[in-house]
This record gives C-alpha cells, sequence and structure tokens, in this order.
C-alpha cells in the first residue's frame, strides 16, 4: 500500500474506498500509528471551518448552545458545519467521515454515548476535539461542560424538605456521562437523606419528549404514584408534562415537579416549572475558545462552569390535592 493512500485515507483529501481506509486505520490501531497534526497543518490549507456535532438539534439546550458556539466561533474568523446525531452512534460516525473530508480544522461534539471509537480515530488523524456538554472515554480531548451535581442534590434535598417521601427520577440513558451522573446524583443524595428509592420510582428513558410522557403515564399508573418528579433533561419534561396533563393530574396541588435544563417556556407556563439552569452563553463560547487554542498549539485545560437550581411554582408540599 502506497504512502499517498494512506495520506489520503487519513486526511479526506481524495476519495479512497471503504475497505482500504479501514484496513489503513486497522494498520495505524495495531502499530500505534499518530499523525502528525502540524505535518498536517502545512500540507492541508486551513479551512477556517470547525465541526459541530450534536445529539438533537430540537432540544431548546443544544438549539442554544449551537448558537452561541457559532457566535463565538464567528468572533474568532471561524464558520461552522453543524451535524444532528439524534442519539444515533452510527448516524454521529457518518458525520464525523463527512467532517473530516471537508478538512475541517477541528471538531466540537456533545457525543452520543460515553464510548465512541470513531472519535479515537478522527483523534489519530490529527483532528483537535472538544467535547461539549458530555464527553467520551479512549480519547484525550478538553471537556467543556457544566457540573450539575450540586443543584440536583438541592432539588432532591429541597424536596425532602417540603415533605416528599415518595419521589421519582425520569433518568436519561446510563450510557450517556450526563445520564449516568443525573441519576446517581439524585440517588446518593436521596439515600444520603434515609429517602428508599423502590426500583419501581426510577425511570429511564432516551432525552426524547416521548420517553418522558411514557414513564410519566407508568409513575402515575402505581398503586402508591410519586409525590415528586424530576426529570433528567427538558424534552422529557415535556412529555412528563403532558402525560400529568393527560391524566388530570393537577402541578403542584398534586405532584410535585422539576427538571434539569431550563428552558424560556418553563418560566412561562402557568404554573412555572422549577429547573436547573445551566450557563449555555457560557459554555458555548467555552468550547470555541477552547477550540481555536488547540488549533493554535496550546494546551488547553477541560472548563467546568456552576449550573444553578432556579426554584419557581411547580414545587410545594405533598398532598394538598389529595
Amino acid at each position: 500500500m502506497s504512502v499517498a493512500t494512506v495520506s489520503r485515507s487519513f486526511s479526506g483529501s481524495q476519495p479512497v474506498s471503504a475497505e482500504v481506509r479501514e484496513r489503513v486505520r486497522e494498520a495505524s490501531r495495531r502499530l500505534g500509528y499518530r499523525p502528525n497534526a502540524v505535518a498536517r497543518s502545512l500540507r492541508v490549507e486551513a479551512t477556517k471551518t470547525l465541526g459541530l456535532v450534536i445529539p438533537n438539534i430540537t432540544n431548546p439546550f443544544f438549539t442554544e448552545v449551537a448558537r452561541a458556539v457559532e457566535a463565538a466561533a464567528w468572533v474568532e474568523g471561524y464558520g461552522i458545519m453543524l451535524g444532528n446525531t439524534d442519539e444515533d452512534p452510527r448516524k454521529e460516525e457518518r458525520y464525523l467521515d463527512v467532517l473530516l473530508g471537508k478538512q475541517i480544522d477541528g471538531i466540537i461534539i456533545s457525543p452520543a454515548r460515553s464510548e465512541s471509537p470513531h472519535l479515537a480515530e478522527v483523534e489519530a488523524a490529527g483532528v483537535p476535539v472538544v467535547f461539549l456538554d458530555r464527553a467520551a472515554a479512549g480519547v484525550d480531548a478538553p471537556v467543556v461542560r457544566a457540573d450539575g451535581r450540586l443543584a440536583v442534590g438541592a432539588i432532591v434535598e429541597y424536596l425532602a424538605n417540603l415533605g416528599h417521601e415518595r419521589m421519582a427520577i425520569i433518568s436519561g440513558p446510563p450510557e450517556t456521562v450526563s445520564g449516568e451522573e443525573r441519576l446517581g446524583t439524585f440517588l446518593e443524595e436521596a439515600e444520603r437523606l434515609g429517602m428508599e428509592m423502590p426500583p419501581e420510582m426510577v425511570r429511564t428513558g432516551d432525552f426524547r419528549q416521548e420517553s418522558g410522557e411514557r414513564a410519566m403515564r407508568d409513575l402515575l399508573a402505581l398503586e402508591h404514584p410519586p409525590t415528586a418528579v424530576f426529570a433528567a433533561n427538558n424534552l422529557m419534561a415535556l412529555g412528563a408534562l403532558t402525560a400529568a396533563r393527560k391524566a388530570g393530574v393537577s402541578i403542584p396541588a398534586e405532584l410535585s415537579f422539576a427538571s434539569f435544563d431550563d428552558s424560556t417556556w418553563f418560566e412561562l407556563m402557568r404554573p412555572s416549572i422549577s429547573a436547573i439552569s445551566q450557563p449555555i452563553e457560557e459554555l458555548g463560547g467555552a468550547a470555541a475558545r477552547t477550540l481555536v487554542e488547540s488549533l493554535e498549539g496550546g494546551r488547553p485545560a477541560s472548563t467546568t462552569l456552576a449550573a444553578e437550581l432556579v426554584l419557581r411554582e411547580s414545587c410545594t408540599e405533598p398532598g394538598r390535592g389529595r
């Protein structure tokens, strides 16, 4: 196999068959080969374009954070190519291939799963990566995220102080860092407060609206339903609230409710919804600037910002309407 073929396989500068590309990648993994990013930059002219790969463009959090990334990148002289994976690892892999083929300068990604072998190949190709909100194992890249653990712990303690003994959580997928972290923190704080968390009070969704509605239906159908529910993201919260409305359950008179990821419509609803707010503008800006720093030869550190619990009208003492 020629040096030119190997080079094309990594750079994406010219078409290479899938079979040849896989043979090159397998050989590079076996030999521990890592392309020289500096040499690559000398051979290939910078495109002044960054890739942004997010798991769900319909999620208001990712919509707003994409806007923040674009604005900060524009100030630094870069344009953005956007990929939406719909939480599908196969679609994510395809987008990464597309971006490499377009010779983008770097990638900001919120991976669909905490295991993403294809990202290691992106790193091996000498393309800088920055993780946003979520991270994947096996890739040495800075992470820009908000730490929601304190805020999740605060909402559990707040509900407990209101008198709730039957709390439930609609969790995100455990194979994502954010899903695992929010569920783990919720359960740890409940245990610290001496509260029981039976398995039926833990429902797993996929960060989409339909899964939140399904989980809330199941919770409300229990012989002893919860008096308070926490949804691990805003789309599942929307589904859960829809299920409660369809069932004729009044919030907060019959059920207290809170969500991770604040949204403007949470404040406009009646009752307004208590939520954990992430600093979206700061996250997007920090992700873009971190990637630009990497492109300029720096070794930027990860950035962790604080999330904030915003209390509104959707939580109250249990039993007011029962």
